[in-house]
């Protein structure tokens, strides 16, 4: 009887360890001292540090389902999905189950092998303007490779990129390219060699008349205009279709390829993409996220005649020792057949329609939404506007704003991705309960809501 006083003890301990609301970070902030003596700014991609929020972050040790825990036990209800490839939650069964088995075959092989390809037709299936496509490793090397692509094809220099539109860390892209850069202490890189920046032009969002003023005094030298089409890694920034068709007009009629980044929003928004929301067929696009299941991966694909300039079918050298790893293949694949029946985007749409009504009202906040995708855009003054198209329409005090919000939201066992500019992601293992209690927290929050909560 006493054995099991004691265990019930220990289970009502731990109970009310998660369900405390009051700071937890001891031994996130002994790791982190450790981190920042091994690795810069203690972390391994900007973001990750909170600067933008303030604070130590919390080391996490897994995820299940739409929930987090870190190292000191305590719980998080999850909207950050590891930055959005994680559609199905953490963990999926159906998922684990396929990188289990790959795992159990050999996890690197070096050699051609069936799974990869089995990925490889399952995407080609579902978007008929990706007739041939190359696996890499990260969002980054699938634009850097792209890119090249449309050189090549070409026969010209110049990209025309987008302001507040991320495409990895490739020199020539680190310009007015927002992410991790918009809270850094330069608005682009150190390090980029002014004859790389020399070759890309950047252009407004949400802006006929500046693009067409820049194609008819470029438009014969540039390669390719590569965008996002739903800009995601700076604020969530809906594009007009009428901005997007005579984009892809200017660029048909001067000769330039036209190249959707959809490392976001491929297999988010829907099964084509954003490109089958818009009708727009890109001749190249570029993937990640989603496609490897949580998985490291990235992927660049397009019209066939475009990517047989890829070696080894022509002269275009791009490789990887670990490009097409099993896991990932296998992965991606499990995720992507959960997904072909469209059904769960519909669930996804309503998730985040009830969000947004939920949180309609709230002085002093709006919220951006394209399917599972969200963005809260906060602002001390006013209740921001919407949509914001582009960068300069962001509130003036949206970084400072936002950061008491995702401390008290945090405080509370929310996890939001750490930045005011970053997105918000739904995934198949949220439940309305779960919208429910951040519109909830959220309401409460901005009501000053007399519940401890922290602060960095």
């Amino acid at each position: 009887m006493a054995g099991r006083v004691r265990a019930g003890a220990r289970r009502g301990a731990r109970v009310a360890a998660i369900a405390d609301p009051r700071p937890q970070g001891r031994s996130s902030e002994a790791l982190f001292a450790r981190a920042r003596a091994v690795s810069p700014g203690g972390v391994h991609s900007p973001v990750r540090a909170f600067r933008g929020v303030g604070g130590v972050p919390r080391f996490m040790t897994g995820g299940a389902g739409a929930r987090l825990q870190d190292v000191d036990g305590r719980r998080y209800l999850d909207f950050c999905m590891a930055f959005g490839p994680l559609i199905l939650g953490h963990a999926p069964a159906a998922v684990r189950a396929a990188a289990e088995a790959a795992l159990a075959r050999g996890w690197s092989l070096g050699t051609v092998e069936p799974y990869s390809l089995e990925l490889a037709e399952f995407i080609t299936g579902q978007v008929p303007w990706v007739q041939s496509i190359r696996f890499v490793n990260s969002g980054t090397e699938a634009v850097m490779s792209a890119l090249r692509v449309a050189r090549a094809a070409t026969g010209r220099a110049k990209i025309l990129k987008f302001e507040g539109c991320y495409h990895g860390h490739a020199d020539s892209m680190l310009l007015r390219a927002g992410s991790g850069l918009a809270e850094a202490p330069l608005p682009d890189s150190a390090g980029l060699p002014p004859e790389v920046l020399q070759e890309t032009l950047v252009a407004p969002l949400d802006d006929e008349t500046a693009l067409e003023a820049l194609f008819a005094r470029e438009g014969q030298r540039i390669a390719a205009v590569i965008i996002e089409p739903l800009p995601a890694n700076y604020g969530l920034l809906p594009q007009r279709p009428q901005f997007l068709h005579r984009l892809a007009s200017l660029a048909r009629s001067h000769g330039a390829l036209l190249i959707f980044d959809e490392v976001i929003t491929g297999f988010r928004v829907g099964l084509q993409g954003f490109a089958g929301l818009t009708g727009i067929h890109p001749d190249l696009v570029t993937y990640g996220k989603v496609i490897g299941g949580g998985f490291p991966v990235g992927a660049y694909g397009g019209r066939r005649d475009l990517m047989e300039q890829v070696a080894p079918a022509g002269p275009v050298y791009q490789a990887g020792t670990l490009s097409a790893n099993p896991l990932a293949m296998c992965a991606g694949l499990a995720t992507l057949r959960q997904l072909a029946d469209g059904r769960l985007y519909d669930r996804l749409d309503m998730l985040g329609a009830r969000l947004e009504r939920a949180l309609a009202d709230v002085p002093n906040l709006a919220v951006q939404r394209v399917g599972s995708i969200f963005w809260l855009v906060t602002s001390r003054a006013t209740r921001p506007a919407t949509p914001i198209r582009t960068p300069r329409g962001f509130p003036p005090d949206a970084a400072a704003s936002f950061a008491p919000l995702f401390h008290g939201l945090l405080g509370r066992g929310i996890y939001l991705a750490p930045s005011a500019f970053e997105v918000g992601f739904l995934s198949a293992a949220h439940t309305a309960a779960d919208i429910e209690r951040l519109a909830r927290s959220v309401r409460a929050l901005a009501a000053r809501d007399s519940v401890p909560v922290e602060t960095p």
